[in-house]
């Protein structure tokens, strides 16, 4: 037989969008329209409603950038359409590749009732099933004209990422606004047509089963009456019946399918739009729901559920219904999908109790997964804080967007820092935003890595980013491919679901060690400063309030802030969020994050304020209080007291121009240039800078990625470089008792100011910088060249720190060209290390070289910290202004003296007027162990709740002291609840006893005697 497989196909798309689509509504007619726009920000739906509009017609613009309008339509059913199915086409001027990107809708009753969200993929309302003829049908929209940010010509900048640079010219022209004629059986052949059109294009073309398909599109085609398709649609249908009911072979590829709508909290949208995004979805999703009795839609993020509880109550009491009757389920259990790369360890964890706990005392759900399609890869301290929270498995699909290498596993153990394991699942059909596509779903099983050990994927299915979520049609499809020879199987299926059946059928899945590292958007661990900086200030004010009101509670009886610390820290943690913490949000968001953090600093000043003075007593003694674990200045981890300071420190003249800064412990040469030539160890006999190199040098890069400008840096930025080396000034200085030199620079349209330090008994030199930025796609970087022979070394992350490589052997080491750490990066040769500390920034690269004759023999390796980028998309002034950071390099560092110089640099010492010294509320006796948070209980009870960990990678012995009358403890999991399971902790002698693991965690919660403070 001829091969007519192209004839067929082709037309098979022509008589689809030209015939069949078309007559899916055969009669309309059109409505009546009127408009009312808010003067502002978006009102109250009685407001809107209540609003005088103005007619307008189809084709009229509307809509200024980021404005809300009220449209009001009313029309009437036709007599003859008595017993039809009716449904208000709505088009608000929709482009339909572009759901969550554009303008969206909510539609309201009269009576402010919510019926569905509108966006370009769900554009119908049921107005009748049956139609009653001569019915007067009335509607509300609510219209959010969001302007389109990322276009067909993707990345180019634009002043729409703010109201305040937006202008006011009207984004969107209305297109049809009719009542029509719904024809279910029209409807349900194109659906029929679709899944098989994409089923044959992905069969074997060798296969029988193709080729019978095509015979019987072929045949359906000749049964539909080109003039009248509604007529014949029925005997259309009959001759694909044949075809769609053979079943799926024994070893088809097996989906489970959970309806979603992936939300980015904020991303080309403010957070004040993500509100309302929410209700539309949630919405939808609860009304398709209630129409399709086989349907589970699945939605994470605890905040969208509290604004939407808070901000669109109707709404929420739908959303409760239905979580209530097991089809809309909580997913994630975090407060947001959060970055994992940058969150600290306090705030990652806080991520988990506070969206746990709200689910909980929501709807009583514990959420045994966690779910973050679309984070830019996964720091290795998470597995130990997932299974803290009580959680067992993962969700992501992010690291199919690797650039370099292909990860070898869909469904495999992913083993952290401390040897947690947590079962973890990558979709294989490599998108959270499925729409039950032919090629999706084939996809999903071709690609599948654990075949022959496993057969179970899991696809997210609706529109997302922008929100949206499953459409009636995906449900359509689903149903046709539950069961389809050829296709992989369809089931709706909740996570958990998944979960369960995944695990049991793969119980030794292959593992994995490590962090999950992205190999693309690495410069989101740099762009956006100021968020970054603020993200870190708040975590360390939070640890700070939290500390010493607990303290002064305990102490004095102060009032423990419960709901104003549980309220900031939600703050915090929503701008964690995967596109705000990152930096890759529109102007809109990063200018309202400084305000946001502005805040949330002077909220947690008078916290802390607040409890020191209560604590320091009267007098007019200096009282010093230390918020870090470690000892400093004679003053213990937690407390207060005089603090003692020993030794000077010396600015002299160099030989040949410049200065050395010398405190008995380091003698430090800074050149002509204002660079750090010299760092030498005194004790130790040591030399810190490698020969013929300066460090403290700041190098710029042009920085133009091929895509994604505020997301990626691209390996090619290296080819050019050029030092900053040029002065304007170059003076020391002295500031009480502290020798240092101020060095300016110019460059550009920018100005760096740094004051280099060395103060009295401290064996490390600080850096303090301030850049007045000015530059446009640009990558500012502080080169540290270090006389270390290293294979690898140490970043800080959650609870630990990660080892990388310092080669690139294979494409997986030279992938990582641009990495995360927290608070110090560290290299170490065996007795001799050399730690990097920093207050605010995330983004390193650590290279090394093997140097040459004239500069002698052996191995350096140069550490460069990313301090500014200059993006133009999505916000065209990216990073613009004054910054400051600091950090320090401290020679002859072990990984202890990092972790604790890492902290110190985080957490400055604070001065108040007193006359009482403060014991520490807890004590640890052994520096290895740090603690990390020190707080009263969420629950009002009053017991102090103290998490530590093991900080250095080893074993470690420790004795924590309650500085009160403690009359027990337990072990807790994060949600301070406790543990069922392992190891009971005992309270001997008002001493506690561990013996940790390396990196191990742990959370005891310690009851008061009501005999005593």
């Amino acid at each position: 037989m001829h091969d007519d497989r192209s004839l067929v196909e082709a037309r098979l798309k022509r008589v689809l969008d030209e015939r069949i689509r078309p007559a899916v509504y055969p009669e309309s007619v059109p409505l009546e329209v009127a408009v009312w726009h808010a003067p502002d920000e978006p009102v109250p739906v009685a407001e809107g409603l209540a609003g005088v509009p103005e007619p307008i017609a189809v084709g009229d613009a509307w809509g200024a950038p980021w404005g809300t309008s009220w449209f009001r339509v009313t029309g009437t059913v036709p007599a003859e359409w008595a017993g039809k199915t009716v449904e208000a086409l709505l088009d608000l001027g929709f482009d339909e590749n572009m759901p969550g990107f554009q303008c969206e809708g909510l539609v309201y009753r009269p009576d402010g009732t919510p019926v569905k969200g509108l966006n370009p993929r769900n554009q119908w309302v049921r107005v009748g099933a049956p139609a009653v003829g001569g019915e007067e049908v009335r509607l509300h929209i609510e219209a959010a004209s969001n302007p389109v940010i990322l276009d067909y010509h993707p990345f180019v900048p634009t002043a729409l990422g703010d109201k305040e640079t937006a202008g006011t010219e009207p984004q969107y022209r209305l297109a049809r606004m009719d009542l029509a004629v719904f024809d279910e059986t029209v409807w349900q052949l194109v659906l029929d047509l679709e899944v098989l059109g994409e089923l044959m294009h992905e069969l074997p073309v060798e296969g029988a089963r193709r080729w019978d398909v095509l015979r019987a599109i072929g045949r359906a085609l000749d049964a539909v009456d080109l003039q009248d398709v509604n007529g014949s649609a029925v005997a259309a249908r009959a001759e694909l019946a044949g075809v769609l009911a053979v079943p799926a072979g024994p070893t088809a590829h097996r989906i489970s399918a959970v309806g979603h709508a992936h939300i980015d909290s904020a991303w080309l949208w403010p957070l004040r739009e993500t509100v309302r995004k929410v209700a539309r979805t949630t919405s939808n999703m609860t009304a398709l729901l209630e129409d399709e009795p086989d349907f589970v839609f699945t939605m994470s993020q605890a905040q969208q559920f509290a604004w939407i509880k808070e901000h669109r109550p109707e709404v929420y009491a739908r959303v409760k219904k239905a979580v209530s009757d097991g089809r809309f389920v909580p997913a994630g259990g975090m407060w947001v999908e959060s970055d994992t790369n940058m969150p600290g360890s306090e705030a990652m964890a806080r991520q988990f109790v506070h969206g746990k706990r709200f689910f909980l005392e929501e709807f009583g759900v514990e959420n045994d997964e966690a779910w973050l399609p679309d984070t830019f890869g996964f720091a290795a301290g998470l597995p130990q804080i997932i299974k803290a929270a009580g959680a067992k498995w993962l969700l992501t699909q992010k690291i199919s967007w690797s650039q370099t290498n292909k990860f070898p596993h869909h469904t495999f153990q992913w083993e952290g820092i401390d040897g947690t394991r947590i079962f973890t699942h990558f979709p294989p059909v490599d998108t959270y935003n499925c729409s039950m596509k032919g090629s999706e779903i084939a996809h999903a099983a071709r690609n599948f890595k654990d075949k022959g050990h496993a057969r179970h994927s899991l696809a997210p299915t609706g529109w997302g980013d922008g929100g949206g979520g499953t459409t009636r049609e995906m449900v359509a499809k689903a149903a046709r491919l539950r069961s389809l020879e050829g296709s992989a199987t369809v089931e709706w299926e909740s996570p958990a679901e998944f979960f369960a059946k995944a695990q049991a059928e793969y119980p030794n899945a292959p593992v994995w060690v490590g962090e999950l590292y992205l190999e693309l958007h690495r410069a989101t661990l740099t762009s956006q400063a100021k968020t970054k900086q603020g993200n870190r200030r708040s975590e360390h004010l939070l640890r700070e309030a939290e500390l010493w009101a607990a303290t002064a509670a305990v102490r004095t009886g102060f009032p423990y802030p419960y709901e104003q610390l549980d309220r900031i820290w939600k703050t915090v943690l929503l701008h964690q969020f995967h596109d705000i913490l990152p930096g890759s949000s529109i102007a809109w968001v990063h200018r309202e994050a400084e305000k946001t953090y502005a805040a949330v600093a002077e909220e947690l000043n008078t916290i802390i304020d607040g409890s020191q003075r209560v604590l320091a007593g009267e007098g007019t003694a200096t009282v010093v209080f230390n918020s870090a674990p470690h000892a400093r200045d004679g003053v213990a981890a937690g407390a207060a007291a005089p603090a003692v300071r020993t030794g000077v420190s010396r600015a002299a003249p160099r030989e040949g121009g410049g200065f050395v800064l010398d405190n008995g412990l380091l003698s430090v040469e800074i050149d002509a240039r204002g660079l750090v030539v010299s760092a030498y160890d005194i004790g130790a006999g040591r030399e810190t800078i490698a020969p013929g190199k300066a460090a403290n040098l700041l190098q710029i890069h042009p920085d133009f990625p091929n895509m994604w400008d505020a997301w990626d840096v691209d390996a090619f930025y290296r080819n050019t470089v050029t030092d900053l080396t040029d002065l304007d000034q170059l003076v020391a200085v002295e500031d009480a008792g502290v020798a240092a030199v101020r060095i300016v620079r110019s460059f550009g349209g920018s100005k760096v100011t740094q004051l280099v330090s060395l103060a009295p008994g401290a064996k490390r030199l600080d850096i303090d910088t301030e850049v007045d930025w000015h530059e446009t796609e640009k990558f500012l970087k502080a080169a540290f060249p270090l006389d270390v022979h290293a294979e690898r070394y140490a970043s800080e992350t959650q609870f630990g720190h990660v080892h990388r490589p310092t080669h690139t052997n294979t494409s997986w080491e030279a992938a990582k060209f641009e990495a995360c750490n927290h608070r110090f990066v560290h290299l170490e040769e065996p007795g001799w290390g050399v730690a990097l500390v920093n207050d605010s920034t995330y983004g390193h690269d650590v290279t090394r070289t093997v140097r040459d004759a004239a500069e002698g023999p052996g191995t350096t390796t140069t550490v460069r910290v990313s301090l500014l980028r200059a993006p133009r998309f999505p916000d065209p002034e990216t990073d613009q202004g004054l910054h400051r950071f600091r950090h320090a390099i401290v020679p002859g560092a072990t990984i202890g003296d990092a972790v604790r110089e890492g902290y110190r640099v985080n957490l400055p010492e604070r001065r108040v007027a007193g006359g009482a010294e403060v014991a520490p509320l807890v004590s640890v006796d052994d520096d290895a162990v740090v603690v990390s948070a020190v707080k009263l209980a969420d629950d009002g009870s009053g017991d102090v709740v103290v998490r530590l960990y093991e900080s250095r990678g080893g074993r470690a012995r420790a004795r924590v002291t309650p500085g009160f009358e403690a009359d027990g403890v337990v072990a807790t999991d994060l949600l301070e609840r406790p543990l069922v399971e392992g190891w009971r902790p005992e309270l001997v002698g008002g001493v506690v006893e561990l013996a940790l693991r390396p990196f191990e965690l742990v959370t005891l919660r310690l009851s008061r005697s009501r005999s005593g403070a």
